[in-house]
Order: structure tokens, then sequence, then C-alpha cells
């Protein structure tokens, strides 16, 4: 039986060209790049061209560049070093009740320790407003937290254009982006759109895990979670894990053209999304100007879990929401007002370069069986 692997947004495949490239690195080039002999030397350059590849690739200087390893240690990086760097200006925090964990949690901590931490409710189209980002921001937020792209429904935010409001309220708040599920699909342009910082991560573009980026804008200053080296401007100390910064690097480099593979994927995910619809019992949940990576629908009546297991039975791998929330009830999908039975019912769909028409059609047919077979909750 075929693989249909369609939780690209949980991670990816690495591509082949990331896999010889950390052979490389793991086998020729191993040395430690702050060690100061030639070994050193010749992967302190890898780590470089690396750093480079990647600034080239947001339109930004390589200085602005820093390694993490995911995406949840560079939220908590931005926002505790944000809000830590500000702490004196002011104790408000603007961000959405929608975000991803690890940013939702970091402001739960920082709410106990008498941060003021205002929520943005989502719109009917899973997106948040500049209206409601006008009216949170004051003159003590410190921090502005919304993420590019939302990493269950595929909404996308209006990144672009939140720095203006944040000067407009003559604020000293630092923008941070969550562009893990953004990153490498729709163009980022942190440095023109006034980001501060914006974090991404490796195994969500069939590059490794265990890598991820923090690009933080010249002149911007956060304080760093961990202390102990030089590595990183001494924000993000310990020996980097050079294999999987170079796969990365690589998984970079071999992305396709972004404008080409957005046509592709738009293509993809309306064949999906239509045949879906025709499927009684089936609601769709992701707006139709999300991003097309990523479809969530419901099939109402089935439990998540249930339909995940009977999926994976056939070979055939999605998810029920975020992979970091192991199971447990969506917060984003409450976020977006939906009813508890079609959110106990939800189901993601993430596509990758490497998906075909023929990986849907086996998806509807699972579907279909699994409306018709399946127990339904009473």
């Amino acid at each position: 039986m075929r693989e249909i692997y369609l939780d690209n947004s949980a991670t990816t495949k690495v591509c082949r060209q990331a896999v010889d490239k950390m052979v490389e690195i793991m086998t020729e080039k191993y040395g430690n790049p702050s060690s100061l002999h030639s070994k050193g030397h010749e992967a302190e350059k890898e780590l470089e061209e690396t750093r480079q590849i990647i600034a080239d690739f947001l339109s930004v200087e390589k200085e602005e560049i820093y390694f993490t390893s995911g995406g949840t240690e560079g939220n908590n990086t931005a926002v505790f070093g944000a809000v830590g760097a500000l702490k004196r200006r002011g104790k408000r925090i603007i961000t959405s009740s929608a975000e991803h964990s690890s940013v939702i949690e970091s402001m739960q901590k920082l709410e106990k320790d008498g941060y003021e931490v205002i929520y943005l409710t989502p719109d009917e189209s899973g997106k948040i407003s500049l209206e409601s980002i006008s009216n949170a921001v004051t003159k003590d937020t410190v921090l502005v937290s919304i993420m590019a792209v939302n990493n269950e429904t595929g909404s996308i935010n209006p990144v672009e254009k939140i720095k203006k409001i944040i000067e407009k309220a003559n604020s000293p708040a630092l923008l941070h982006a969550d562009a893990v599920q953004a990153f490498g699909k729709i163009p980022l342009k942190p440095k023109k759109w006034g980001i501060d910082i914006l974090t991404a991560s490796s195994h969500k573009i069939h590059g490794p895990k265990g890598a991820g980026i923090l690009y933080l804008r010249k002149g911007a200053r956060i304080i760093p979670l961990h202390y102990g080296g030089e590595q990183e401007k001494k924000l993000r100390p310990g020996t980097e894990p050079l294999p999987n910064i170079c796969g990365m690097g690589e998984a970079v480099r071999n992305l396709p053209d972004i404008s080409e593979e957005m046509i592709f994927m738009r293509e993809l995910n309306g064949y999906c999304r239509k045949k879906l619809s025709e499927i009684e019992n089936v609601h769709i949940n992701s707006d139709e100007d999300c991003l097309p990576y990523i479809i969530n629908f419901s099939v109402n009546g089935i439990k998540s879990e249930t339909m995940l297991h009977y999926m994976a039975q056939n070979n055939i791998y999605i998810s029920s929401g975020s992979a970091c929330a192991k199971g447990k009830k969506s917060h984003v999908l409450k976020a977006l007002g939906l009813s508890d039975d079609l959110a106990d019912s939800a189901l993601r769909v993430s596509f990758s370069r490497y998906n075909t028409k023929d990986d849907i059609d086996e998806l509807v047919r699972a579907v279909i069986n699994a409306n018709n077979t399946l127990a339904r909750r009473k």
C-alpha cells in the first residue's frame, strides 16, 4: 500500500540535497566552528555560508541572522528577550488567541510575572484585523507578537502592515512575527516591513529537525535566554549543530520559486477543497484565501482521533491540528468560534511539493469510506 503523507505542517521529508550536505558535514567538515585550527576554520566557513544563504533569501544582512534549534526556541527567545530588553518601558503585550503554543505559553508565564497580555480574537476568516491591533497598541506596549500564517488553518495575517500601527501609537514595542509556516511559502520581507524579530524552522521546508533561524533587525535589542559561550554573538550560546544548520541551508537553497509553487499549491488546494465539499457531513474550516498549503476540515460526528487512526490504517497521514498539542483540544479552533462538534472532529491536511492529485483522490476515498462506516459520536 502506497504511503500518502499529508502532514507537512507538522514536519516534512528531508530533501536529498540536505541529507547529502549533512553527511558531508558529519564525515568531512566535522570540526567545531569555534576551534582555531584549520578544521575549525573549515566548519566556520560552512556556518557563515549558510548564514548568508538565509540572509539572501530574506533580503537582510548576514549579521541579522541567528541560528536556533527551531521555532519553539526562536519564539521563546523573541518573546522573553524582547520584554526583558524593554521592561522599563512598559508591561503591555499584544498577541492573538490563535498563536502557536510556544507563544501562548510564554505569554501565560509573563502574565504570572505581572505583564498585561492582550489576546486579540481572529475574525471570521481566521485573521487578526489591523483595526483590532490598532485599538490595542498603546504607548506602554513593549511587544506585538502576531504569526504570519496560522499553523492549523493557514490564515494569513497582515504582518507587513503592523509596524506602522506601532509607530503611529508612539510605542516602543518590538514586532515579532512567527513565520514558521510562512517561510519558504510566501514572500517575506522583514526589513522592508519593519519586522524586528522573525522566527522560522528548518523541518517545515524539507530540512532537518533541530535547526531554525531568528532574524533580529540591526539596532533592535533582546536579552539572551542562555549563557555560557560566544556563539551567535552570545544571543544563543553553545556549540552550533552544524550538520543541521547546513542541512537547513541546503533545503533553503533548493526551495522552488515561491510564485511558481504557489500556482501549483492553489491548484492542489482547490482540487482538494472541491472534492471534500462534495462529501456529506464535511465542513471546511479554512477560509478560501488561507495559505493553500493547508486545509482544515471536519467530518461532523466523527472524532478527530477516530478518523486519524482510520487514516493511518490506510497509510494516509494527516493531523488533528498542531503536532505540539499532542491531541489536546485546539485553542486555535476555539478562538475561531467553531462549535464543539466541529472542533472535536477537525482534521488538518497540509501539502508539500511532493504531493499530487492522486494523493488527494486517495484521501477523499478514505474520508468517504470512513464517513459511511465509522460509528458517529452520540
